[in-house]
This record gives structure tokens, sequence and C-alpha cells, in this order.
């Protein structure tokens, strides 16, 4: 049991605090229209509320095809043109297919809540650092660190421990707190496609990789060191899924 649980890659980016705050800075952005919609499609529910459905449900049955969609992996040495294409699909692709899936307007109800699903909390897992990061260490999860005097590996502690030593903040709060850009502003995060943002998170993993060696003990400075930088990603992936929603429920 333990080999095979090493031997796969945790799908908890961002953790679910982080999701419910991508989740959360969308529906703020939402058009009315759009909001009419993603409420009329979640039956009520906000986007928050489903914002880490597929996490478990990768672990079923039915969904367990979508494993690998929730990263994609560059390995040192490997651009995103020359990295081997994952058989199964990757987090580009299957964004991509569910981008064109519901703005075909051709989806059951029940194919369109799943596909709004999986949009939303794939978007959190885009601006997750790690589902960028290596094949050849498992996104860091064969990457040991030690965090706060405790062994943890490097995909851990950038799924949920930094971002709650960060601020301990509900949902709402990091909302309230972070998403204080101006609509110009806000504007140019939202430029670019899906390419764009992968590379702009790979570029961030890899200051990652550089700032935390193996072995690394890290502590309140490394906190202090990324803490800007959780909050930027945190707001794009919030802001960038208010986008692509308003555009496919305009």
């Amino acid at each position: 049991m333990l080999l095979l649980l090493g031997s796969a890659t945790p799908l908890f980016a961002w953790g679910p605090k982080g999701h419910d705050v991508v989740a959360y800075i969308a529906e703020c952005h939402l058009t009315p229209r759009a909001a009419r919609k993603v409420d009329r499609i979640l039956e009520g529910h906000s986007p928050v509320y489903v914002a880490n459905w597929m996490d478990n449900a990768s672990h079923t049955p039915a969904y367990a095809h979508t494993k690998t969609w929730h990263y994609k992996n560059i390995d040192r040495g490997h651009t995103l043109e020359t990295m081997p294409l994952e058989p199964k699909g990757d987090i580009l692709s299957a964004l991509d297919s569910l981008i064109e899936r519901l703005k075909s307007r051709e989806l059951t109800p029940e194919q369109e809540q799943i596909s709004l699903r999986m949009l939303i909390h794939l978007m959190g897992d885009l601006h997750c650092p790690m589902h960028t990061g290596r094949l050849s260490d498992l996104g860091g999860n064969r990457h040991e660190v030690t965090y706060f005097g405790k062994k943890s590996n490097l995909h851990s502690v950038w799924d949920s421990s930094i971002v709650e030593s960060a601020h301990r903040w509900s949902y709402t709060e990091w909302q309230r707190e972070i998403d204080r850009v101006s609509r110009s502003e806000a504007k140019e995060l939202t430029r670019g496609g899906l390419e764009e943002w992968f590379l702009e998170t790979h570029a961030l993993c890899c200051e990652v990789y550089e700032s935390t060696p193996e072995g690394a003990n890290l502590s309140y400075d490394y906190v202090a060191q990324f803490t800007p930088r959780i909050e930027e990603q945190l707001l794009r992936g919030g802001l960038r899924l208010a986008h692509l929603l308003n555009e496919i429920y305009r």
C-alpha cells in the first residue's frame, strides 16, 4: 500500500481553502448574466460549494480517468513543447476541452454541471506551482523538506501548509484582503490564455524549486518570501476563472 501511495501524485492543489478562495473571487466578478447561468447550472449552489468536488471525484471509478487532468509536468531541461505528453490528458488539454464543451451549448444539464464543476476546480490547479512541477519527482512529492520542524515534501508544503501559514483567514477574508485591484489592473491580469497562464505558473514553480533545495529546513522566512506570490496566484486564478465564465455565459 505504501508503494502505491508513493507512486501517485496527490491531486490536492492549494488544498480546500485555496480552491475556495479562487472560486469565491470568481463569484464576486461574474456579470449578472453569467451569475444567473452559473446559479442555474449549479442548482442554486455557489462556485465555492463545488470548488473541491473534483479532488474527491477523481478517486471514484466514474472519474478515475481524470486523475492526470489536475497537472502538467515539465522536467528540468524540457520546455512545454519538448516534454512528452501525458497520454491520458493533462490540465491544459482538459481545460481546453471543458471550455469548448461548455461553449457548445450541446450538453445535457448533468453534463453541463459536471463540466462546470471541473472548470472551477482546474482553474485553481492551473495556478498552483507544484501542479506544473517535474515528473522526475512527481510534482515535488519526492522532494523532501522539513517544514516547521516536521518532515514533509515540497508538494505537500505548497498544497495547503504554506497557504494556512501565510494567513489563517476564511475564504471570504482572503477575497476581501487580496481582491483589491482596479478594473484596469484586473483586465491586465486576465490577458492571454491558458497556455500563457500555465507558463506563468511554471515560472513560479521553477523559482520555488530554486529556493527550496532537497532537505531544506523551511520556516518563517520561507513563508514571508512566498506569501505575496501565493496571494498573487490565488487572485489571478479567481479573476481568470470569472473571465472565462463571463465569456462562456455572455
